[in-house]
């Protein structure tokens, strides 16, 4: 590619695709001028640094993640919908290994906030209110999803669940029959 026919969003999605391929962790300015076949340099003028291209695929990832959990949940409640919250994250994480891994990143507050992060969260909520959580108990759902999802996807990635049996996909469906169990009884504080 020419360095005319550059620009921010591509150079955004080039190094979502790198990462996917590499990993999140080894992307980098000069691996994608080299994508690109121009100069680290002439990079700067899309982004401002490493950092900056990185926030950008990390906010890449989190829209894209959204935009399948709404899908996926629409029209669904109670134990449909966690489950099909709970596959988007795991399936994404599979499909995408480094946008999955962008999409943990630390943001600023600000960036935060502006970002699709806060669909997610509402989304989440969305499905909790049909387990009738008042505050503080659903922001505790809210995190306990987030770590189950996160938590079993990471170790399935890494093969931590690889060496033993059961199957993975029985062990995942046995996770949200219980989370879904907990979250219809949830404990009193």
């Amino acid at each position: 590619m020419k360095r005319a026919g550059v620009t921010a969003e591509q150079l955004t999605r080039a190094a979502a695709e790198l990462a996917d391929e590499v990993g999140f962790e080894n992307v980098t300015l000069a691996t994608l001028a080299r994508r690109f076949g121009v100069k680290e340099a002439s990079l700067y003028s899309h982004v401002r640094n490493a950092r900056d291209l990185k926030t950008r695929v990390a906010l890449l990832a989190l829209a894209e993640l959204a935009d399948l959990v709404a899908d996926a949940v629409a029209g669904r409640a109670g134990k449909d919908a966690l489950v099909a919250l709970a596959c988007v994250y795991r399936d994404y994480a599979r499909e995408h290994p480094g946008r999955y891994a962008a999409a943990q990143l630390r943001l600023d507050p600000e960036t935060a906030a502006a970002s699709a992060g806060a669909r997610h969260a509402q989304m989440t909520r969305a499905i909790l209110r049909g387990y009738d959580l008042p505050e503080p108990d659903q922001t505790h759902a809210v995190r306990l999803l987030g770590s189950v999802f996160h938590g079993y996807a990471t170790l399935e990635m890494g093969g931590g669940f690889s060496h033993s049996a059961p199957d993975t996909e029985e062990t995942w469906s046995r996770t949200l029959d219980a989370l879904d169990a907990l979250l219809r009884h949830w404990p009193a504080p």
